[in-house]
């Protein structure tokens, strides 16, 4: 089963010096994806311009990955040091209720594309924390890199959460597949591209959730680029 939310569909919001897209707004009631799916609670695409700042979440404690694709943003970590985040790092990072990860877009020239992804928290209080790493493009490309995982394995970035994400570049008719565990299902989102998952074909800015299959399928019609979460399946998660 797949659940779709094309880009046209995101929650869009337009600022001076900012943009972002939403796939799962906070106000999209009846769609079954207004809290989210499964542990993955939040996923925002923002544009920021020189000296934007990516918009506040606005939601409880969670955990959140960030994704600098282009540009460099910058910010504090829980301890209050400065930290910076370069195109092509990923930062960990476990903030409270009100709290913002790194965001702010401090060229005076460029601007920055930044994904960030909002992980429930696995745990009524977890210590604040943060790390950030880069994953090269020849990581990532063809193959289906980690990028965090409970274990840290294969040195990706630790997370608490049940939840294991991944990155891949793929170029033209390369395919790649994902085999899920019994209880888990997977949200794919296209950075960048066009690719095929089963009988459909995603363009820049979609996403779909898969359940119930035992693997997902991706076939890249052009240079594109995604991510990948494998989680817990949504009715298990709103059960823990």
């Amino acid at each position: 089963m797949i659940t779709l939310r094309r880009a046209t569909e995101r929650e869009h919001d337009r600022r001076r010096k900012y943009e972002v897209w939403r796939t799962f707004p906070h106000e999209d009631r009846g769609s079954g994806l207004d809290s989210g799916f499964g542990a993955l609670e939040g996923l925002n695409e923002s544009h920021l311009e020189p000296g934007g700042r990516v918009p506040s979440h606005g939601r409880r404690a969670a955990e959140v990955i960030t994704y600098v694709r282009e540009g460099t943003v910058a910010g504090e970590d829980p301890a209050g040091r400065s930290c910076r985040i370069h195109a092509g790092e990923f930062q960990q990072m476990t903030v409270g209720r009100g709290a913002q990860p790194a965001g702010t877009n401090t060229s005076r020239v460029e601007s920055a594309r930044v994904f960030q992804i909002w992980l429930q928290a696995s745990q009524s209080s977890l210590d604040p924390r943060q790390e950030h790493k880069r994953f090269s493009a020849a990581q990532r490309r063809g193959v289906l890199c980690v990028i965090a995982s409970p274990d840290g394995r294969k040195g990706s970035l630790r997370v608490h959460q049940d939840v294991l994400m991944h990155s891949a570049l793929l170029e033209p008719g390369v395919h790649v597949v994902h085999e899920l565990s019994r209880g888990r299902s997977a949200w794919l989102h296209l950075v960048e591209g066009e690719a095929v998952l089963g009988d459909l074909v995603l363009g820049t800015g979609d996403g779909a959730g898969v359940t119930t299959d035992r693997a997902v399928s991706i076939t890249a019609r052009e240079a594109t680029e995604i991510l990948l979460l494998d989680l817990c399946e949504p009715s298990a998660a709103a059960n823990e």
